[in-house]
C-alpha cells in the first residue's frame, strides 16, 4: 500500500452519498459498480447490496487506503498522481480508451506514444488472476514493477513504496535492491547485459519518456558496470534461470524463473514455477497458506 495515501488518523467514511462528487468520482464509482469481484480475482463472498467491488476491495487491489478511495469518489481529492491512476485502471480492468479517459478526468495528459506504457490489458490481468499458485510480477518496458500477485509478495516481500527508482529491476541489479528485500533479478553479467539491451531498445522506442531518460542517466552515474555495458553496445537476451530462495518460514525453495512477453504490449511477466511433486512445490503450497504476515526476510542465491 502506498503510504502517501494511507493515513490511519483520518476517519474512514462509509457512505454511499455522492455529495460534491466530481466527474472523476462518478466515473470511479460507476467502474467500481460494474466490476464483479470474480473478474478482479477476488472471492464473491456474502450478500452484496451491489454486485460490484466494495471500496475496501478496490483499495486492496489498487494498493491505496479505503479513505483515499472515499475521498476520490466524493470529490474531496481531485488530483491523484499518474501512478495512482495507473493502479486504479489496473484494479478496475479499464480498457485503453477508459484508462485514457480516467487520466483526462483527473487533469493529466494520457500517456502518449513516446512514453513507456504501464497499462496491463484486461485479458492479461485475468490470466494473472487465475495463476494464483505461481509467483508472478509484471514490469513495463523500462523494467518498472507494475503489479504482482500475493504469492510473489509472500515469496519476496511487499515491494517498497513507489518513489524514484525503488521499484525498478534494473536499478536493483546494478545499484541496490531495496533494504531487506531479496533480489528478484540476477546479477550475472549475461542477465544484466539483457537488462541494458532492454533499456536501449526502450529508449529508442520511447524517446519522450523523461523518467526512462533519468533512469539511464542515473545508472550511468551510479554504476560503472552499467556504463560499460551501455557503451559497448552489447546486445543480449534473457534466458531461463534457476533461483534458490531461503525463506524464513518455509525453508529453501528452488524455482525456475522465466520471463514472458505479452504480444501487443511491452510488458514483461516474470514467473517462478516448480516441478509438481517436488519438495519445493510442497513448500510453495505452504507459503500460500502462510502468506506475507510471517515473512521475515528471505535470502536469494542468484
Amino acid at each position: 500500500m502506498d503510504p502517501e495515501y494511507h493515513d490511519q488518523t483520518r476517519p474512514i467514511v462509509h457512505t454511499e452519498e455522492m455529495t460534491g462528487t466530481t466527474d472523476l468520482g462518478r466515473a470511479l464509482h460507476a467502474w467500481r459498480d460494474r466490476t464483479r469481484p470474480a473478474e478482479a480475482g477476488l472471492p464473491d463472498s456474502g450478500h452484496r447490496r451491489a454486485p460490484g467491488l466494495r471500496r475496501e476491495e478496490l483499495a486492496l487491489l489498487a494498493g491505496l487506503s479505503v479513505d483515499y478511495i472515499v475521498r476520490l469518489e466524493q470529490g474531496r481529492s481531485t488530483h491523484p498522481s499518474p501512478q495512482v491512476l495507473s493502479a486504479l485502471a489496473r484494479a478496475l480492468r479499464l480498457s485503453a480508451a477508459e484508462r485514457e479517459h480516467l487520466f483526462v478526468l483527473a487533469g493529466h495528459a494520457a500517456p502518449g506514444p513516446g512514453q513507456v506504457p504501464g497499462h496491463v490489458p484486461a485479458g492479461v490481468q485475468r490470466l494473472l488472476d487465475r495463476l494464483t499458485g505461481t509467483p508472478l510480477s509484471v514490469y513495463d518496458a523500462a523494467w518498472n514493477l507494475i503489479t504482482w500477485n500475493p504469492l510473489w509478495a509472500a515469496l519476496f516481500g511487499n515491494p517498497p513504496a513507489s518513489r524514484g527508482f525503488a521499484r525498478n529491476a534494473v536499478w536493483w541489479a546494478f545499484v541496490e535492491p531495496p533494504t531487506g528485500y531479496p533480489q528478484a533479478v540476477s546479477r550475472e553479467t549475461r542477465h544484466r547485459a539483457a537488462f541494458v539491451s532492454d533499456l536501449r531498445a526502450a529508449s529508442a522506442r520511447y524517446p519522450k519518456d523523461t523518467g526512462l531518460a533519468a533512469l539511464i542517466a542515473e545508472l550511468h552515474t551510479r554504476s560503472g558496470d552499467f556504463a560499460a555495458l551501455w557503451d559497448s553496445v552489447m546486445m543480449a537476451v534473457h534466458v531461463p534461470q534457476t533461483k534458490t530462495v531461503r525463506h524464513a518460514s518455509v525453508g529453501e525453495l528452488t524455482l525456475d524463473c522465466d520471463i514472458l512477453a505479452a504480444l501487443g504490449t511491452d510488458l514483461r511477466i516474470m514467473a517462478f514455477t516448480v516441478a509438481e511433486g517436488s519438495e519445493t512445490a510442497e513448500r510453495l503450497r505452504l507459503l500460500e497458506v502462510v502468506g506475507v504476515q510471517t515473512l521475515t526476510g528471505p535470502e536469494t542465491d542468484t
